[in-house]
């Protein structure tokens, strides 16, 4: 589970989304730079970027990045990523009943969508009730909705004009959180629910793909599709109707549209940034240097958020099952995979210091935890987290008692003779990436451990990930957040992003045989009991077993924690910068001046 820093909402939160990139978004441009600047004479516009194109434009159904959904739609309450804060979105109240279980809402008064129609306490109830919490619908906000030890979900209903009340079966801490989905359209979307298909699935299903023309699309947010060029650009113009105001009465947002280029060369974005044709760019560590020096010169500021909200790991195929009675990882090599000391040889094996100095530049720190280090339930090696430092010495020993062995060409082989070796996949076009899987690949060879090192084209690389679940080992990231919950479809064997052992998802092929370790089971019970409870000290220690077992299993062998930085261009004023919010999280109050 790049990572692309978006507008941080709730949606964005706890839709602990799959990341393409290892760090902020490289904004580029791949149409002409001149027409660029003439048509920023005329409006007032920011060009960024992302590395592919976006999946879907249904909302409920994304389950990655890059998407729309941070600029076109908003939830009933927001969180400020500076202070850690519950805010208003379209809600501008909420009451909690004193047993907890309940939640009433008032919406604010005037909202409408972008096609100027009403929206109201009835688009809520829809959205919940007829999308997301509607088993035929495959939307992992339903993961994070789920409740206790039953999995139960919320019932919601409208109390009247301008209130909804949130029910839950018993007192649920990350609720009020989980209560930043996008709130979607009823009288555009509510026929694709209750209508099939030819084939007996939903319309919805299908409803809002990448081929929708962009007047159709109805939203909430600041911004509302204007066009979408495939492989080339998504373009935004802001929403007449968005609900924010300034101080002094002016609507909000004040930048007029936003430019995304689609290249997949981050390169290629570096030489744009620095021509002065792009307004920002994510800074990874091998281009800090250079860009440093040209602060001043370029007219922009490099803004370092500390160590960012993201993971990156690498992850073995955990499944066991079959499809069609083939397995879908061969037997020999599952066998590897599910032994927990050769996973922690592994993770011994992986130099990340000189990973860190060499492909990070110095600019990051070692990754331990699947929880952000900006949580306060983020469990440090100072208190007592377990760690892989390197120690190849360390892995062998550990390969030698799980049954291992070295052939007389030093090359590691199993206790039927077999040589160890597997393919790493991970996105192409992530140079950092690369870097990382080339290096883990090196590190691995010292100790007898052959790797297929293959980025692939990022439809390619998920498809295997989470449809086809052919794959050995990847090379990959999540987001992450202040709440852990925000990862329970990480830790739910259920979960849509359980992606070492993952149980097939809504449409998808049944597995035979699927097997859940009591280890995951007893994480997923941690993350249930964490969500219940309110006692702060109890929730540091819950949350605390929690990351000593994914550090003693290894489900995810944790990496390096890049910094999260990015250059902007110093015309762009109220930039807020931070690792959990990126760049323009407060995209309605950023104006642009001479």
């Amino acid at each position: 589970m790049t990572l692309t820093k978006k507008i941080l909402n709730l949606t964005k939160r706890f839709l602990l989304l799959i990341t393409i990139i290892a760090f902020t978004a490289i904004t580029i441009t791949a149409c002409s730079p001149t027409n660029l600047k003439t048509n920023a004479a005329q409006v007032p516009q920011l060009v960024t970027s992302i590395l592919s194109d976006p999946k879907t434009f249904n909302a409920a159904l994304s389950s990655e990045s890059p998407n729309i959904f941070g600029y076109t739609y908003e939830g009933l309450l927001t969180q400020n990523p500076i202070d850690g804060k519950i805010e208003g979105a379209l809600a501008e109240s909420w009451e909690i009943s004193p047993d907890k279980t309940k939640i009433t809402f008032t919406m604010r008064e005037g909202l409408k969508w972008s096609d100027g129609q009403p929206l109201t306490v009835d688009d809520v109830v829809f959205t919940y009730n007829d999308i997301y919490l509607n088993e035929n619908i495959p939307t992992d906000i339903r993961d994070v909705l789920r409740i206790g030890k039953d999995r139960k979900l919320p019932t919601v209903k409208k109390i009247d004009t301008r209130r909804v009340e949130f029910s839950v079966p018993e007192p649920f801490r990350p609720f009020l959180l989980n209560t930043g989905a996008s709130i979607l359209p009823a009288h555009i979307l509510e026929k694709s629910v209750k209508t099939k298909n030819q084939d007996g699935k939903l319309e919805f299903l299908s409803k809002w793909g990448v081929d929708t023309p962009p007047a159709e699309l109805i939203v909430n947010g600041p911004y509302k599709l204007e066009r979408y060029d495939t492989s080339q650009r998504v373009i935004f113009r802001r929403n007449p109707y968005y609900w924010r105001k300034d101080a002094q009465g002016k609507p909000q947002p004040y930048i007029e549209r936003i430019i995304w280029q689609i290249v997949e060369s981050t390169d290629t974005s570096l030489l744009q940034f620095r021509s002065g044709d792009l307004d920002s760019i994510g800074v990874s560590p091998d281009y800090f240097s250079l860009l440093k020096v040209q602060e001043k010169q370029g007219n922009f500021t490099i803004y370092n958020g500390g160590p960012s909200s993201s993971t990156s790991f690498i992850s073995f195929n955990l499944n066991k099952g079959k499809r069609n009675n083939q397995p879908l990882v061969d037997p020999i090599k599952s066998k590897w995979f599910n032994n927990v000391q050769f996973r922690q040889a592994v993770a011994y094996a992986i130099d990340r210091q000189t990973m860190l100095n060499n492909t990070f530049r110095g600019l990051g720190t070692p990754q331990d935890s699947p929880i952000s280090v900006q949580s306060p339930y983020f469990l440090s090696p100072e208190k007592g987290l377990k760690v892989y430092n390197h120690n190849p010495e360390k892995a062998k020993e550990l390969l030698i008692a799980a049954g291992f062995k070295y052939n007389d060409k030093n090359l590691l082989v199993d206790d039927q003779g077999n040589e160890v070796r597997f393919a790493l996949l991970t996105n192409a076009g992530n140079k950092i990436r690369e870097s990382m899987g080339s290096q883990i690949k090196q590190d691995l060879k010292k100790i007898g451990i052959q790797v297929d090192f293959t980025p692939l084209a990022w439809n390619t690389f998920i498809d295997k990930l989470s449809n086809t679940l052919d794959w050995d080992a990847c090379l990959i990231g999540l987001t992450g957040g202040l709440e852990p919950n925000d990862g329970a479809n990480v830790w739910s064997p259920e979960g849509g992003l359980h992606m070492f052992n993952q149980k097939p998802q809504a449409g998808q092929k049944p597995i035979e045989g699927w097997e859940v370790s009591d280890w995951e089971k007893k994480i997923n019970q941690l993350y249930i009991q964490g969500a219940q409870e309110f006692d702060e000290a109890k929730l540091k220690e819950i949350y605390g077993e929690s990351q000593q077992l994914t550090q003693e299993y290894l489900p995810f062998i944790y990496l390096v924690n890049s910094y999260a930085m990015s250059a902007i261009r110093n015309r762009f004023e109220g930039i807020q910068y931070s690792a959990l919010g990126g760049t323009f999280w407060n995209i309605h109050e950023i104006k642009i001046t001479k």
